[in-house]
């Protein structure tokens, strides 16, 4: 891998800024929801392909339990390049969000969350002229949309010894993401008892009454002065509009800076209870998914990536938190110096006016470079 100035990785960017471009067109114009393991494994391929043709080395293509999974260079690296190909998208949209260039911006499924920091992931490896030994690693995954339940204990173990770990996702208007909230959801299921509603109701035990009573008294539970949310999102219950509904089930989802919080949350949603006492209540899915992000694990990061961008002649680059969460949430957890948000310019995010700027694309690859030579030669930890 060659030393290059950070000036002359910007320049070389740029040159380069049509095929970065063709790229994204190309792995836009491949649908991959989450939903879908063969549209995933398509964009995976292609992936590869990409990766070969920039970085002159073969990536290892592989499932972890069940789901496709790209790798590339070192396994254990000393920085760590992270993201997913999976979006929200279902196969179909691209007939609806077609993708397009317009002046500066890029548009189509998936464009800004988050194909566009896939190939600044790849091109920045490429910009340094890296080998699959020369300390950077590539890791992309599948599932990251749905909760990465199938993919966390991979990317804990390739980020347990890297000094750095740069997540691909969008940045939040240009601003890389310094913190994130901790996730947490939950799905509860109730179970009453049938009964006719017109002729006997009182012989029945009405799960969506109880239901109602777990969503009344679950929003109580947010502290807003800590930032904590606890929102109800789905709710199905009964069978026919004349029958005692013997069951229901409710989705929440909780969102929390700390995992103090993340824990209170859990106790009571562990605990709470029907208040009819022959009802009964399951957690059947979910529970404390992410663990919050918090900013000592991206603060000296951050902060070099405020000097470099300055070096590069770019616009002055901001940090902030953010409530959602990303993989990064989960190698800031375990120790690992973590900056996110390194990945497009834009906006719209599982939005239909989702774009990525064009101009940017090329700057944040040079970043991106700039940020991985620099800690290659001088280290975190």
């Amino acid at each position: 891998m060659h030393t290059v100035d950070p000036v002359g990785l910007l320049a070389r960017a740029r040159s380069r800024q049509d095929e970065l471009v063709a790229a994204v067109a190309d792995l836009v114009q491949v649908e991959s929801p989450s939903a879908d393991l063969d549209s995933c494994r398509r964009c995976v391929d292609l992936t590869a392909a990409l990766v070969e043709r920039w970085l002159g080395s073969s990536p290892r293509v592989h499932d972890h339990g069940g789901r496709p999974v790209l790798q590339w260079g070192s396994e254990r690296p000393r920085v760590l390049l992270l993201g997913h190909l999976d979006t929200v998208w279902p196969i179909g949209t691209l007939e609806r969000l077609p993708w397009r260039i317009e002046g500066d911006a890029m548009s189509g499924p998936g464009v800004f969350d988050m194909k566009v920091g896939v190939v600044q992931a790849i091109a920045a490896a490429a910009l340094l002229d890296a080998g699959p030994d020369d300390g950077i690693g590539l890791l992309l995954t599948t599932d990251e949309e749905i909760g990465s339940g199938t993919s966390r204990n991979l990317i804990e173990q390739v980020a347990a010894d890297a000094d750095a770990v740069f997540v691909l996702e969008a940045s939040i208007d240009g601003d890389l993401k310094l913190a994130r909230k901790g996730t947490s959801w939950y799905i509860v299921e109730i179970i009453g008892r049938a009964a006719h509603a017109g002729l006997d109701p009182e012989r029945g035990i009405n799960a969506l009454v109880e239901a109602a009573g777990l969503i009344a008294q679950c929003t109580t539970w947010a502290d807003p002065d800590q930032g904590t949310t606890v929102t109800p999102t789905t709710a199905t219950a009964g069978v026919t509009d004349n029958t005692v509904p013997d069951r229901a089930v409710i989705g929440i989802d909780v969102r929390a800076w700390t995992a103090d919080e993340q824990r209170r949350i859990d106790d009571l949603m562990r605990g709470w209870q029907p208040t009819h006492p022959e009802a009964a209540v399951a957690i059947i899915g979910g529970g404390i998914n992410r663990p919050a992000m918090e900013e000592s694990a991206g603060r000296d990061l951050a902060a070099l990536a405020v000097g470099l961008a300055s070096a590069l002649g770019l616009r002055e680059l901001g940090a902030r938190a953010v409530g959602g969460a990303s993989d990064g949430n989960f190698t800031a957890a375990i120790g690992t110096p973590t900056l996110d948000g390194l990945g497009a310019v834009g906006d719209g995010a599982h939005a239909d006016h989702e774009w990525a700027s064009v101009s940017a694309l090329p700057e944040r690859t040079a970043l991106l470079a700039a940020l991985c030579q620099t800690v290659l030669e001088q280290g975190t930890r």
